[in-house]
């Protein structure tokens, strides 16, 4: 059974078509950059790799882009769309509405739609995303897994604000946490590597969006996204946590209207607020020539994530390992440097020969002393995507 993984971020498309259940890759590629006119669009099989720039200003134009490619007569691995029998999409907000991998009717297309306002960078891409395959691959079933689900497990007691009882049993205003299927994922493999009956493990998803997970024996029990995947830990144009206070000035005393407030938020903060840039490989560019603000945004970024690690370490009473995933945890050295650095109290102790080393399998990264390991984890989150799609259609 061919399976087309569409997984849609805030400013980029991953995308693998796999042959199941034997997990055979086919082909596989990336769209970055979507909103720039320097947009990256990348595709691999086993006798092509091809790669382009242009501008790419939607999720659409990229998603067009990328049935052209499945479909062309050199580069192609379909002649026809009823090759693909399953598409399987990552769909960031399910709320609590979906807690298990579904198929995509119009009811929840309409679903996802109204959660929309709680993942504005994400669900309406993800919906753009069924769209369009819908239109191009109308004999395949439409699979959506849902990036909430695997947080299903977080008790009442990491789950529930301290608001008036009735917005959460009624509106249902609550910690959801994101980025399941990678965490889900990473966590799997870490467990297995590491041959644990009992686990205590922090997992650090690092890309344009940026989450941890403290999973206890393979389940989720905490998160650092909450209600919105805007909270936590400083992202690519997200803040992060931020005093609700600052909402209020923002509105009351400096004139922004609630739209303004939102756009400025979501879009304009986070890594580019602070330096100008939103990429990170530009940010540590930049770093490395002496430049102070990118150098403090670097600094305040891993700070935020050592936070979060001595929380979890305390949620879980100890630690097992702490996990680096997603592009920025898999790439970038100095990241993983800076979080590693000073936190020997909790048994992490980091080999920075083993930190620069690259490799796109599973590695070790701490010294030998290190009490806790310290693991590379490449995501694999369209796989993960089409084992749960294959899962349900059968």
């Amino acid at each position: 059974m061919n399976i087309l993984v569409i997984n849609s971020g805030s400013s980029s498309i991953k995308f693998q078509l796999i042959e199941m259940p034997s997990e055979a890759l086919i082909c596989s590629g990336l769209v970055e950059r979507i909103g720039h006119t320097d947009a990256v669009l990348k595709y691999k099989t086993n006798t092509v790799a091809f790669q382009e720039t242009s501008s790419i200003k939607t999720h659409k134009q990229g998603l067009h882009k990328i049935v052209e490619l499945l479909l062309h007569v050199e580069k192609g691995v379909i002649k026809s769309t009823s090759d693909i029998e399953v598409v399987g999409h990552r769909v960031v907000h399910g709320g609590n509405s979906f807690s298990n991998t579904t198929e995509i009717t119009a009811q929840v297309k309409q679903k996802i739609q109204e959660y929309a306002t709680l993942a504005p960078l994400h669900n309406p891409g993800n919906l753009e995303g069924i769209l369009v395959a819908e239109e191009f691959f109308p004999m395949a079933k439409q699979v959506a897994v849902f990036d909430t689900a695997f947080h299903q497990t977080i008790p009442e007691k990491a789950n529930k604000y301290a608001i008036p009882n009735k917005f959460y049993k009624e509106k249902g205003i609550q910690l959801y946490g994101f980025h399941g299927t990678s965490h889900q994922y990473v966590s799997e493999k870490a467990i297995a590597y590491l041959g644990l009956k009992s686990s205590k493990i922090i997992s650090i998803h690092l890309g344009n969006g940026c989450s941890m997970t403290a999973i206890r024996d393979g389940k989720s029990i905490d998160h650092s996204l909450g209600f919105t995947p805007s909270n936590g830990l400083i992202m690519g144009t997200r803040s992060g946590d931020l005093d609700h206070g600052v909402i209020y000035h923002l509105v009351n005393k400096l004139g922004y209207n609630m739209d303004e407030v939102k756009n400025l938020l979501t879009n304009e903060s986070g890594m580019l607020g602070l330096t100008g840039h939103n990429d990170l490989r530009d940010i540590e560019a930049e770093a490395e020539k002496g430049n102070r603000n990118c150098i403090l945004a670097l600094t305040m970024n891993a700070y935020r994530i050592q936070k979060y690690i001595g929380a979890y370490v305390a949620t879980l009473n100890g630690l097992d390992a702490i996990i680096f995933t997603a592009g920025i945890g898999e790439n970038s050295s100095v990241i993983r440097k800076l979080v590693c650095t000073d936190m020997n109290f909790f048994g992490i102790d980091l080999d920075e020969t083993k930190n620069e080393s690259k490799s796109k399998e599973l590695r070790e990264i701490n010294s030998a002393i290190s009490k806790v390991k310290i693991l590379v984890i490449p995501t694999n989150e369209e796989l993960e995507i089409a084992k749960q799609a294959f899962r349900l259609v059968n």
